[in-house]
């Protein structure tokens, strides 16, 4: 009775596919952190002009529909969007805090929102209900993102 022996793994290759995948990843940091750019452009660009609909209509239920589908809608929209962010960042970067990578520049941009220009533009007033509520369930769906990377354990080889 011969005894085989047990072929040993293959050592992964270390010359250029190695180079090609921290170069993927970096470009793929970069791409996380235009989404979140863009996110944050794109929810302020909604807050805004969502209430300006809802200001622009006149009083009784139309207003109050408009205004409640709006919000709920949005909301979710971000959510949502906050979500699909934070997972491509995770698919991209490959590394537990790259949810970050999204949500450092989001926060910028949506704080930026809230200081006046020099024309006179103000994208996230104290009234605008909407914005407010857009910004919390950003802010929120980051942190939850973020929380979950942190606790979950690594996958198992």
């Amino acid at each position: 009775m011969s005894v085989a022996p047990e072929q040993q793994p293959a050592a992964p290759p270390e010359g250029p596919s190695r180079a090609l995948d921290v170069a993927l990843r970096i470009a793929g940091g970069v791409v996380v952190v235009w989404a979140g750019v863009l996110a944050a452009v794109l929810e302020l660009i909604f807050a805004t002009g969502s209430w300006e609909l809802v200001k622009g209509r006149p009083d009784g239920l139309s207003k109050t529909v408009v205004g409640i589908s709006a919000t709920v809608g949005g909301i979710a929209g971000v959510v949502a969007l906050t979500v699909l962010v934070g997972w491509f960042a995770h698919a991209a970067v490959g590394t537990r805090w790259a949810a970050a990578l999204a949500a450092l520049p989001w926060f910028l941009v949506i704080v930026a929102g809230g200081f006046r220009t020099t024309e006179g533009d103000l994208a996230l007033t104290g009234d605008n209900v909407l914005g407010l509520g857009l910004v919390v369930a950003g802010a929120v769906t980051f942190a939850v993102l973020g929380f979950r990377q942190l606790v979950v354990p690594p996958p198992g080889p």
